[in-house]
């Protein structure tokens, strides 16, 4: 549905001892919107996006999923509703291959993930859909080697394909392009580009011209609190974003 809100935050607060590390968040998020989440480190980007997954229980405030409020819900119930997140250090299997990492991704979102003493020429649908899925993000050719030989970079694109590999609705990125030369970070900003425009997608990004040119609106996170939302245009012009985060 068109303008149809798929994740929205009212007042998310999470304290940490006597540290309040997010402080009131609301945040809306369209059905198929390119959302950037930006500020300095320690503004409370990463901790709001453990508290949206549900890694980590919220000490104030709602959040909800397409209109489903999952405030007190695992992270593996909003998973199974369409969440998917990646994460700022890359969590993959080192030891095995990249198609295998991708069809335990693919394989853990279907009834075969409880048939662990299965051979795995089983499950040759599964290993279709991961191949796919690998091709997607452009590493179709490097299916066979292991996860441990291939650059930060591939390791990044695999990350994104493992997070599509559980079709998902909402995507959290964190940090794409972490890590990653000029070069790459360009090739990680087209990836991202073609992802599917009825995923929706809110992103950590602390390269500022790939948030402003990825996403359509952006918010502005400072000691745990928004100071700015809105269009990416009125977010570049704003005086208070442009002096703390973009160094003018």
């Amino acid at each position: 549905m068109a303008g149809e809100l798929a994740l929205r935050l009212e007042g998310v607060t999470r304290d940490f001892g006597g540290l309040r590390a997010v402080d009131g968040v609301s945040l809306e998020v369209r059905r198929g919107e390119r959302h950037a989440l930006i500020g300095p480190n320690g503004a409370g980007k990463t901790t709001l996006f453990n508290l949206i997954s549900g890694a980590l229980p919220v000490t104030a405030g709602t959040i909800s999923l397409f209109g489903r409020d999952v405030t007190g819900t695992r992270a593996h119930v909003r998973a199974g509703q369409g969440l998917a997140r990646t994460f700022q250090i890359t969590n993959l299997f080192p030891d095995l291959t990249v198609l295998e990492n991708c069809t335990l991704a693919v394989q853990a979102r279907t009834p075969a993930r409880f048939a662990m003493l299965r051979p795995v020429g089983a499950f040759a649908a599964l290993q279709a859909r991961a191949r796919g899925t690998l091709e997607s993000v452009g590493l179709a050719g490097v299916g066979d080697a292991p996860v441990k030989n291939l650059s930060h970079g591939e390791q990044r694109q695999l990350e994104i394909a493992l997070a599509l590999a559980g079709r998902p609705r909402v995507l959290l990125l964190d940090e794409p392009t972490a890590g990653l030369s000029p070069a790459e970070s360009r090739l990680m900003a087209g990836l991202l580009a073609r992802l599917d425009p009825a995923i929706t997608v809110l992103m950590i990004e602390h390269d500022m011209d790939i948030a402003l040119e990825l996403s359509a609106r952006v918010t502005v996170l400072h000691y745990g609190r928004v100071i700015a939302d809105g269009p990416r245009e009125a977010i570049r012009a704003d005086p208070q974003v442009r002096g703390i985060y973009l160094g003018a």
